[in-house]
């Protein structure tokens, strides 16, 4: 059987979810976001289409990956951004084949060259959908020395 799953969640900052920064009179730090999810195929064989809307402002800041973290913070893909998108936001770029079934809860998260991972995620299940989530900002903080990693930017 094969699986189609559209997912659209936009999140935007607001007092209540950033009550600690905006208390301590402290900007929240911008990050690399994931807004969308289209998934496609079927179990151990799934394509991701993550869409991302970064703060890209060439080589020096932009979003360099997303990938997908099982449960127990394994590293099950990730799809390296060769480039800065800066005139392209948000983007989508796909990646797979994705190796899960399709009751495997994962988190789905994007990573910026020069700033790391921000704690807005998407998590979920093909079968049962995916919604935003918010998570500690190390969550799985190790996975940013792990191959595969960028090698340059392109421009």
């Amino acid at each position: 059987m094969t699986y189609i799953l559209i997912v659209t969640i936009y999140m935007t900052a607001c007092a209540d979810n950033n009550s600690t920064e905006i208390e301590n009179n402290v900007a929240p730090q911008i990050m690399a976001d994931v807004i969308n999810i289209f998934v496609s195929g079927e179990d151990s064989n799934y394509t991701f289409n993550v869409e991302i809307k970064s703060p890209d402002l060439g080589c020096d800041q932009y979003a360099d990956w997303w990938e997908i973290i099982s449960e127990d913070k394994t590293l099950i893909h990730r799809r390296i951004l060769a480039h800065s998108h800066v005139n392209e936001q948000p983007f989508i770029r796909s990646g797979g084949p994705v190796n899960i079934k399709k009751d495997q809860v994962v988190y789905i998260r994007a990573h910026m060259n020069n700033k790391g991972y921000g704690n807005k995620v998407f998590m979920g299940s093909v079968s049962k959908g995916f919604s935003a989530q918010i998570i500690e900002t190390n969550f799985a903080d190790e996975l940013e020395t792990v191959a595969p990693l960028p090698n340059g930017c392109a421009f």
